[in-house]
């Protein structure tokens, strides 16, 4: 935090992992004037060679979060399965329950 002060870094990326990242990002923003934080998860393992990536056919696909799950399965499953499902979900039911939208709001009555 002291160094964050002293150098007054106009971007700071924060590869932690959710929801930890999140969480110092949300701590640090009360505390010290950095403009923009990103959390980039395990991007820097990845560059760093300490986790593999996924094969670049599964990347191409949109599967790269089943190569991970296979790899991590401990740790991913219960976002991976659990709140991914409850996400699309929520979307789903949003979808299902909206309402027919002409784009004309002029003649609508509030």
């Amino acid at each position: 935090e002291r160094e964050l002060r002293r150098t007054r870094p106009h971007v700071l990326w924060i590869g932690l992992g959710a929801p930890k990242q999140e969480l110092l990002m949300a701590e640090l923003a009360e505390r010290v004037d950095v403009p923009v934080m990103v959390g980039v998860g395990a991007a820097f393992d990845y560059l760093a060679g300490t986790k593999p990536a996924a094969p670049a056919v599964l990347r191409h696909i949109g599967l790269e979060w089943l190569f991970r799950l296979a790899v991590e399965p401990g740790r991913l499953w219960r976002r991976y399965l659990v709140t991914n499902s409850m996400f699309l979900w929520l979307i789903l039911r949003e979808w299902v329950t909206r309402q027919p939208h002409d784009g004309n709001d002029a003649g609508r009555r509030r």
